[in-house]
């Protein structure tokens, strides 16, 4: 092979990648995409029947009507998710989470027979409904640093009804707000 022939195909590889680079700022000239702000898309999820719209936190809704979506049947049956940590027999005892007869209105962290961490030992608030509420929706983000790992309950029918079958469960039952 002689010094033409590689003038040659050198030549033909620099041409080649003049074309493709050129190819490719053209159809940038003319294909101008701008970019968005924002990475990401905004999904707007349509409310489902029979939810409640939360406003700026959870702990701005209405109690009774939020209490008026459950039943104490379907609380019954929501509690079976907790069964498997927590008792809610008045002779119950404590499991991998502690007792919950008579939780409704008593102080966080009450139990004396049982280890609490210690987010949910300093927490000093009692077992309200918006309480109740905030801590059932997702425990670790209402306490930080609770042990407890569940990942909560979206449903606000399903939450009404454990805050009212925990309610239940109580030697004196306190009157729905």
């Amino acid at each position: 092979m002689d010094s033409f022939e590689i003038n040659k195909i050198i030549a033909a590889v620099i041409v080649t990648i003049l074309i493709v680079v050129s190819i490719s700022k053209v159809s940038d000239y003319l294909f101008n995409i701008d970019q968005p702000s924002v990475a990401a898309y905004v999904v707007d999820a349509p409310e489902k029947e029979g939810q409640l719209s939360l406003t700026s936190s959870e702990s701005d809704i209405d109690i009774s009507a939020l209490l008026a979506l459950g039943t104490v049947e379907h609380g019954q049956t929501v509690f079976k998710k907790c069964k498997s940590c927590h008792s809610i027999k008045k002779s119950g005892k404590n499991n991998i989470g502690p007792k919950l007869w008579n939780v409704m209105f008593r102080p966080v962290g009450a139990v004396s027979d049982y280890k609490y961490s210690k987010a949910l030992s300093e927490y000093k608030k009692d077992w309200s409904w918006e309480e109740m509420n905030g801590f059932l929706i997702k425990p670790s983000k209402w306490i930080k640093g609770n042990k407890m790992g569940f990942a909560g309950l979206k449903d606000e029918k399903d939450r009404a009804s454990v805050m009212l079958y925990l309610n239940q469960n109580s030697d004196q039952p306190k009157q729905l707000p």
